[in-house]
């Protein structure tokens, strides 16, 4: 049974009460985090819609879902049936979020959403938008909790320390750098709430938001204080000694809101678009404002040698898990049963044997044949699909050790193939290993790099609609601002900074062919300086060194496609795979790495 149409009518029956016009629902938390809690779904709640991004407006007549190109098909097939209209962002003739507003709510009409889910910069873009219609905002209730009878509970789990041997840098030098920021811009105070820099500032971790070990909290900091808000039931007396130990104190969670409205005379540092609506409202007119990016996330994105030296290892690790994987199927498929869902579980069983592995870092992407032209899907009991020994499998998955965080994708031959799908899949290759390769000055952000990938798909007409690259954290979340490499600007994800060294990022095409077959490979790739003769008269130049060691596929490889650099760049690639990975196997599977490492 369809629930969505339901729950729209108890949402409309409590907006013509409050004399609502539009209510919004967007993909977030109090923290603006890409992922969210259980407690937090409440737009797959009103929609049906499971995807990961995505902002739904609801209206006396209407309900509609905005997302990206990564969830279209996805998105198509799961608001089927539900009254939920899709508007593709981005598409020719797709009204934005503001527009369609302003054609759906009346001259002084009202638009309402919970202020705790919704940033200040996008709170004061719609005010600004709605104003020519003198449309009023109303943000402090949430109507979704009034009809969500079964809503589950704000996660509350343990808080435990990141040991400096994986951290890389003590907390009290990370607090210390954070203040010489704040003296330098001349804050007497700074609000943070993303969950991500949070720990990363602290040296602590949790399990509050799937995949990501994050800890539901906000912190405030001035000259000489540090105060974590956040449930004391979920720290322990070893955690309490540690905060105390680095000078932070411990309020509770939402004592925040109260201690921010009785902020006077401070100047105030804060990411209007990380910090929610509701909490800036609160900032009465004796404060200044400094918006600027919370300098944690450029800290952060940077990884100190320990991290990257950790980052190495666990890399290697997932490497040994996700070869043995590609062994098993290439050696079952066709003689066992094999399905979407339990070919994931078997991933999954491999890898958490790996020392130090703690859970995923995101649901894992498996998917087969048509599957796989939809780039963010997620198998469930209703659209399991067999796998059979024909055409391609896609499997895009990471996972979280203390030694860091992983993501890797690879596209497997399950058996025959077209030409076509041969043909794509080698583009991908050419076109992640030709981005693995480049080297570039220092200066350069990832907007200046993409066109190395996309050249052999643009060249045929052909492209991939997601970003190229994004930045990876050190346990924590696997898509990390600033640094990403795309095709044109998308501003609110922040992530076209200069390439620093040190940064992790992801290098994973893909073409996607839908109702047929989908196709990524995906390395990640450390940002590092080069060589010390390549700093000369023009600048310092940079290059990538993969973390990520695993076989690409020669089964669907068509080498008459490639250039010879292109074949020694695959060539050389197999044998790192091989050198850094074989030690780690059993002689059948050692024997088997030889053969699908071989040179072509």
């Amino acid at each position: 049974m369809n629930l969505i149409p339901q729950r729209l009518a108890k949402l409309r029956a409590l907006m013509e009460e409050r004399a609502i016009d539009a209510y919004m629902v967007p993909t977030s938390d109090f923290h603006e985090s890409e992922y969210v809690g259980s407690y937090f779904k409440c737009r797959e709640f009103i929609t049906g819609f499971t995807g990961s991004a995505g902002t739904a407006i609801i209206t006396k007549n209407e309900a509609a879902l905005w997302t990206d190109g990564r969830y279209f098909v996805q998105a198509g097939a799961q608001l089927a049936k539900t009254t939920v209209t899709l508007q593709k962002m981005g598409q020719e003739g797709v009204p934005t979020i503001e527009e369609y507003l302003l054609s759906h709510i009346p001259e002084g009409g009202t638009l309402a959403f919970d202020g705790r889910v919704v940033n200040t910069e996008e709170g004061e873009r719609l005010e600004d938008a709605l104003g020519a219609k003198d449309i009023a905002i109303s943000c402090q209730e949430d109507l979704i909790d009034i009809i969500w009878e079964e809503r589950p509970a704000l996660s509350a789990e343990p808080v435990w320390v990141l040991e400096e041997k994986y951290a890389g840098k003590k907390a009290a030098e990370k607090l210390s750098d954070l203040r010489a920021v704040m003296e330098k811009k001349g804050a007497t105070a700074h609000i943070l709430t993303t969950l991500d820099d949070i720990v990363w500032l602290l040296n602590i971790r949790g399990n509050d938001v799937e995949c990501n070990p994050v800890v539901l909290s906000y912190l405030l900091v001035t000259g000489s204080e540090a105060r974590l808000y956040i449930n004391p039931a979920v720290i322990n007396a070893e955690v309490k000694d540690y905060l105390s130990g680095i000078g932070v104190e411990i309020s509770l969670y939402n004592d925040i809101y109260k201690d921010v409205k009785n902020l006077q005379n401070e100047t105030v540092m804060l990411e209007k678009s990380r910090t929610n609506f509701a909490l800036t409202q609160l900032l009465d007119e004796t404060n200044d404002i400094i918006n600027i990016q919370n300098p944690t996330a450029l800290m952060k994105a940077k990884k100190n040698p320990v991290e990257i030296e950790n980052m190495k290892k666990a890399h290697i690790k997932d490497g040994v898990a996700v070869t043995r994987y590609m062994y098993w199927l290439k050696k079952n498929i066709g003689r066992i049963p094999m399905d979407e869902i339990s070919v994931s579980d078997y991933l999954w069983e491999l890898c958490k044997d790996q020392e130090g592995c703690l859970g995923l870092s995101f649901p894992t992407i498996s998917a087969y044949g048509a599957n796989g032209a939809m780039c963010h899907y997620s198998a469930t009991p209703e659209t399991n699909t067999r796998l059979e020994p024909k055409g391609f499998y896609l499997v895009d998955s990471g996972r979280q050790y203390y030694e860091g965080t992983t993501d890797i994708t690879r596209t497997i031959a399950l058996g025959e193939l077209t030409q076509k799908e041969k043909e794509h899949f080698t583009l991908v290759a050419i076109s992640m290993l030709r981005l693995g390769a480049v080297r570039f000055l220092y200066g350069c952000r990832g907007l200046n790099l993409d066109y190395v990938a996309r050249e052999p798909f643009w060249s045929r007409g052909l492209n991939f609609d997601h970003g190229t690259g994004h930045g990876v954290g050190y346990l924590l979340n696997v898509h990390e601002r600033p640094n990403g490499i795309r095709w044109k600007m998308v501003p609110e994800r922040q992530d076209n900074c200069v390439l620093e060294e040190g940064m992790i990022t992801s290098d994973e095409p893909g073409i996607y062919i839908e109702g047929s077959h989908g196709i990524r490979t995906e390395n990640i790739v450390e940002i590092v300086s080069g060589e010390k003769n390549e700093k000369n008269q023009y600048g310092q130049f940079m290059k990538f060194e993969y973390l990520t060691y695993v076989p690409i596929d020669l089964d669907a490889i068509d080498k008459s496609l490639m250039r010879p650099e292109d074949v020694e760049l695959l060539n050389q690639y197999h044998r790192d795979v091989y050198d850094k990975i074989s030690p780690y196997l059993n002689e059948e599977e050692k024997e088997w790495l030889k053969g699908a490492t071989r040179e072509i």
